[in-house]
This record gives C-alpha cells, structure tokens and sequence, in this order.
C-alpha cells in the first residue's frame, strides 16, 4: 500500500490499496486475514459499499461462504430501496441498499476498505438496522486511528487489520 498525499483534495493522506489488491498472493493474505478476525462475529450476510468496499466485501464473503449485501449510490439498484446519508472527511454522500436484501433479525457484518471517520460505516449499520437487521460487527482493511471513526461506530464491535495512529505512517 501507499500514502498519496493531497488526494482527493489538499491535506487528505489517501491510503492507496491498489497495489495490495493487483498482488494475488497480497490480496489472499489480506482476505484470509480479514476472514480470520470476524468468524467469530456470527453472521448471515455481508454488507459493503461501492467502489473498493466491494473488493473487500465480495472477497470476505467468498470466503465466508456468506451472502453481500450492496450498498450503492442513489439510483443505481433496480428495486424498492432504503438510503442512509452520511458526511465523508471531504464531503457528504447517501447510500442505497435493496429494502429486501436484510431480512427481519438477521445478522450482518459490513465491510469496507477503510475506516476514516466512520460516516460510510455508521451509513450502512443504519441500513441494516432500518430494515429490521442486527449489525454483527464492522469490519476494515484499514483504520485511520487518528481520525477516530471508532467512536461513531460504538458499539458494535470493531475489527481491523492495519491501523495508521498518523497521517505520516
């Protein structure tokens, strides 16, 4: 992975996870990784966002042998759906999710690439519990610790694999 800096704006540090996902032999380690730390949680599905949340997601429950869950952008899934909005480090989005796709009590874990603020998480927690659903658990490639998205995910239980405690590490 690498830090691209003033990316998408200036004094962002995006976190570049394309060279983990174009290595094979990288993005298995980081799958079976991910798989190793959430089997606990107890699950029925899997939920993850668009764009790069759907490698992950789509990966996990491969290896899971789960159901996924899209979260997309507005307009972009064909039947009745539930949005959540929430607020980005550098802007404000909504996410959509098929109003079927949870089921009443089911347990879903979502998933995502990163954990920054915790605005495109706590968006799709919402989701799953607006549509009758129990958040099994969240789950990240990588967490921006020094942006503190934990705290807005309290109080599911919280799982990453790599943490940066500063924007230079």
């Amino acid at each position: 992975m690498r830090t691209v800096p003033d990316f998408p704006k200036p004094g962002i540090s995006y976190k570049d996870i394309t060279p983990l996902i174009e290595d094979g032999d990288a993005l298995h380690a980081a799958t079976d990784a991910l798989h190793g730390a959430t089997k606990h949680l107890e699950y029925d599905r899997i939920l993850s966002a668009e764009a790069r949340g759907f490698v992950f997601g789509t990966a996990l429950a491969y290896r899971a042998r789960k159901g996924l869950i899209l979260a997309r952008k507005p307009n972009k899934l064909p039947r009745e759906t539930i949005s959540a909005s929430y607020d980005l480090e550098y802007g404000t989005d909504i996410l959509e999710a098929h109003a079927d796709s949870v089921s009443e009590g089911a347990r879903v874990l979502v998933a995502d690439d990163l954990l920054a603020t915790g605005g495109t998480a706590r968006a799709m927690c919402d989701l799953v519990e607006s549509a009758g659903g129990t958040v099994a658990g969240v789950a990240f490639l990588i967490e921006l610790g020094y942006l503190d998205g934990r705290s807005r995910l309290k109080p599911y239980e919280v799982v990453s694999l790599i943490t940066y405690a500063t924007p230079n590490d």
